[in-house]
C-alpha cells in the first residue's frame, strides 16, 4: 500500500492554484475529504484451489491474502481484508460438504444484505473465480445461480464472473511460456468456456452476464508464471464499480508494470483502466464547482478524457506511467 494518499497530494495542487477561487478550492477539498474515505467493498468466492489468494495479491499488490490457505472450511466464516480503499471479503464457494455448504450460502446472502454506515448496501462487488483447469463447474454455477443473483437485488451489475488458471485449462497444452501466451487452439478453447458460463447462467436465471478469462500467476522457489490477462479483469472490475468510486483503486492497485503487460489484445484495457480511474477523480474532485477541466489539466487530461503527458507526480502519475 502506497504511503501517502493520492487525495492528498491533490490537495496540495489545489492549493497552490492560484486560478482557483477560494469558495471553490473548500468545495474541491471537501470533496477529496470524501474520496480519501471512500471504500470499494469486493466480495470474493470461489471453490479451494481456484486462485482467490492469488488473484488479490496480484491486482493489489497485497500479501494479505495467503496463497495456498484461503478460508478455512472449519471456520465458517467469511475473511477480511482491508487495504487502503478497498475492503476485500474472501468465502469460500460450495462443495465443502451439505453442512459446510449452507453455512456458506447463509454467510455470502447476510454479506450481500448487509448496509454501511449510511445505509447502503455494503459489498459494491461480487467476482466469483471459477477453475479453468477443471471441466466440474457444477457447485460454482450453484453458488452463482441458486445463492448470489437471487440475493443481489436490482443491480445485477454488482456480479462479475471470471475464469482463472487459463493457461492450464487443457492440462497445460497450448500454453507459450516464453511469450505468456496462449495458442490460437487454447484461445478457442476458452472462448467456448466463456461462452458455455453465460449461456449456462442465462439460461438459468435471466441475468446476463459477461465472463473474463485470466492467469492470476504465482510464484514459488522453482518457478514463475507472470498474469495474463489481468488488466482485462481490472478493467471488467472497473466498469462492474460504480464511476464515483473507481478513483479510489488508484491508492491499491498494484503498480508493478510487468503483472500488466500481457493481456490478449482485443481492447486496450491498459489505456481503459487508466482513464476510468482519472475520469473518477475529476468528477468526484470537482462537485458543485466548475472546475473540472482545471484538475483535469492537473493530473495530465486531455479533452475528452484523453490521458495525455506532462509532469505529474504521486499516486495518479504512477498509474499514468505503468499503463503506458
Amino acid at each position: 500500500m502506497k504511503e501517502k494518499h493520492f487525495t492528498e497530494e491533490m490537495v496540495d495542487l489545489i492549493n497552490n492554484d492560484s486560478s482557483i477561487s477560494d469558495e471553490d478550492k473548500t468545495q474541491v477539498l471537501r470533496n477529496l475529504g470524501k474520496l480519501k474515505d471512500t471504500k470499494v467493498s469486493i466480495l470474493i468466492t470461489g471453490a479451494t484451489g481456484c486462485g482467490k489468494s492469488s488473484t488479490i495479491n496480484a491486482l493489489f499488490q497485497s500479501n494479505k491474502a495467503k496463497v495456498g490457505q484461503g478460508v478455512n472450511p472449519e471456520t465458517m466464516s467469511i475473511s477480511k481484508y482491508e487495504l487502503n480503499n478497498i475492503i476485500l471479503y474472501d468465502s469460500a464457494g460450495l462443495g465443502d460438504g451439505k453442512e459446510a455448504d449452507r453455512v456458506h450460502s447463509k454467510n455470502i446472502i447476510d454479506k450481500l444484505y448487509e448496509k454501511d454506515g449510511n445505509g447502503d448496501v455494503l459489498i459494491d462487488l461480487v467476482l466469483v473465480i471459477l477453475d479453468g483447469s477443471t471441466r466440474d463447474l457444477g457447485t460454482s454455477f450453484e453458488l452463482i445461480n441458486s445463492v448470489i443473483i437471487p440475493n443481489l437485488g436490482e443491480d445485477k451489475s454488482r456480479l462479475l464472473v471470471a475464469i482463472n488458471r487459463s493457461d492450464v485449462a487443457m492440462s497445460g497444452r497450448g500454453w507459450n511460456h516464453e511469450e505468456n501466451t496462449p495458442s490460437d487452439k487454447l484461445v478457442n478453447f476458452l472462448n467456448d468456456k466463456v461462452k458455455s458460463t453465460k449461456e449456462r447462467i442465462k439460461e438459468a436465471t435471466g441475468v446476463d452476464t459477461d465472463p473474463v478469462y485470466y492467469v492470476a500467476g504465482y510464484k514459488d522457489e522453482d518457478e514463475e508464471q507472470k498474469p495474463y490477462n489481468l488488466s482485462k479483469l481490472m478493467a471488467f472490475i472497473l466498469r462492474h464499480t460504480k464511476p464515483e468510486k473507481r478513483a479510489v483503486f488508484i491508492q491499491d492497485i498494484n503498480n508493478d508494470q510487468s503483472m500488466w503487460e500481457a493481456d490478449d489484445q482485443l481492447e486496450d484495457y491498459r489505456e481503459e483502466i487508466r482513464g476510468s480511474m482519472l475520469e473518477s477523480i475529476v468528477a468526484s474532485a470537482s462537485v458543485g464547482a466548475d472546475v473540472g477541466g482545471k484538475i483535469g489539466a492537473m493530473i495530465g487530461m486531455g479533452a475528452a478524457g484523453r490521458v495525455i503527458g506532462g509532469a505529474v507526480g504521486g499516486a495518479w502519475g504512477a498509474v499514468k506511467s505503468f499503463f503506458n
